[in-house]
């Protein structure tokens, strides 16, 4: 039964990945001509540079938040390493699975002495920190008709995070090692949550918020934005970007993102400009992610 659940699973991923990019080769196919006109001006560029800035920041104050999580259960780790280690590891979730980014996390952070069981709750508790921030900006310009929704899912995520909760899981893997290694008489480690993260929670509320402005900044190179499309844009991005970080079978969320923002922003702008404006911010995104990788390495090399 588990095989078949597995094979399932992993058909699943493949059939939403399929759809999401026969989604957006039909529309680009069905819009080539408005995009062909469409052309960038010297203020677009700039806004395109900087919006590469800002993403490049957000990847950097990611890897901090990062940091602040393993301090919640008291780790004493440096943060110039902890940076480090969160980009070297962030471009492998564009691999198959993507779950590869947090098993190098893991590795590494199991080697810096952390126990096993933290090392995997630090994996665990950002994206759920990512996607409660996510719905949280996402709430700030929703709909009426969808804005209760999200604020159950919004109160859902949030209350996972609680200590009383976590620490349950922090019990359940300490009592699982123990298992594993038939270390019966060994009496498990006191490892709990002593608090609420609130701190690393507001850190992944600015970080979707840089996200959020770098992706504007890529609209306002191809068309004027009025300021009250503003708060739309910030909560589409949310939306888009958080669906790509749960939907299966979207490695670093390609195709999820994109047709999500299609869907709902073609109403309010060219379907023409909404395209171009994806494919310049997923390339931005990931120019960011390798240039902050890079450094990240010539770091380590500094190190040695």
């Amino acid at each position: 039964m588990k095989k078949v659940l597995s094979r399932l699973k992993s058909y699943l991923g493949w059939i939403i990945l399929g759809g999401t990019l026969f989604f957006l080769a039909k529309t680009l196919k069905d819009q080539w001509e408005q995009v062909l006109e469409i052309r960038i001006s010297d203020s677009g560029w700039v806004s395109l540079g900087t919006a590469f800035i800002v993403t490049t920041i957000a990847h950097l104050w990611s890897g901090w938040v990062w940091f602040w999580i393993i301090k919640e259960f008291n780790q004493s780790v440096n943060l110039r390493w902890a940076i480090r280690v969160y980009l070297l590891t962030n471009v492998a979730k564009y691999l198959p699975g993507n779950i590869w980014h947090f098993y190098g996390r893991i590795s590494a952070i199991k080697q810096a002495g952390v126990p096993f069981e933290i090392a995997i709750l630090t994996v665990l508790i950002e994206p759920l920190l990512m996607a409660a921030a996510a719905l949280g900006v996402a709430l700030v310009g929703s709909t009426q008709e969808s804005w209760f929704l999200q604020f159950l899912c919004f109160l859902a995520v949030i209350s996972i995070i609680h200590p009383r909760i976590l620490n349950l899981v922090i019990k359940y893997l300490v009592k699982l090692k123990l298992k594993v290694k038939k270390y019966d008489l060994e009496p498990a480690t006191e490892l709990k949550l002593e608090r609420y993260p609130i701190k690393p929670f507001l850190g992944e509320i600015c970080f979707v918020l840089l996200r959020g402005s770098g992706f504007l900044l890529t609209m306002l190179a191809f068309n004027s934005i009025e300021f009250n499309q503003i708060l739309l844009i910030f909560s589409v991005f949310s939306l888009a970007w958080l669906l790509g970080l749960v939907v299966p079978g979207a490695p670093g969320g390609v195709g999820i993102f994109e047709a999500t923002v299609l869907a709902l922003l073609e109403q309010k702008f060219s379907p023409g400009i909404v395209l171009s404006a994806v494919a310049f911010y997923r390339l931005i995104s990931v120019l960011a992610e390798t240039f902050a990788t890079g450094l990240a390495w010539l770091e380590q090399q500094n190190q040695k």
